[in-house]
């Protein structure tokens, strides 16, 4: 069994499939949402994912929809959040102020986001 466990949110069938199976593949347990809705209802459920990683960009409530929802929910509000973005005008700075834990341009460097999680994951890294 994993010993944790991400929430992938991503639109684009694809990305978040692919994403998934890196993710899994090294060892991470995956929970997958297309949208901001379904991601909330995952959050909402048990266990709690150990992480999230957030497309900004989505229908049926978008990033910043979710983040505005999740101010609501204390406990899920203080997993390390990572966004993962094709926004141009995504800085750290940017993700910083959206309390996430790290930032990675789409197309994804996996090196990038495979450091940024483990180092939060394991309390040691930020943004």
């Amino acid at each position: 069994m994993p010993d944790k466990t991400l929430l992938v949110v991503e639109d684009n069938p694809a990305e978040r499939e692919a994403l998934a199976a890196v993710l899994e593949s090294e060892g991470y347990g995956v929970v997958s949402a297309a949208n901001g809705k379904q991601a909330l209802e995952r959050l909402r459920g048990t266990p709690t994912p150990d992480a999230m990683l957030l497309d900004m960009l989505m229908s049926e409530l978008d990033g910043w929809q979710l983040l505005g929802l999740l101010r609501h929910y204390p406990a899920i509000a203080k997993i390390p959040l990572f966004i993962v973005t094709g926004l141009d005008i995504a800085t750290d700075e940017w993700a910083r102020s959206l309390r996430a834990s790290g930032l990675v341009h789409k197309p994804i460097d996996l090196e990038l986001l495979l450091r940024q999680l483990r180092d939060a994951l394991s309390g040691t890294g930020a943004v």
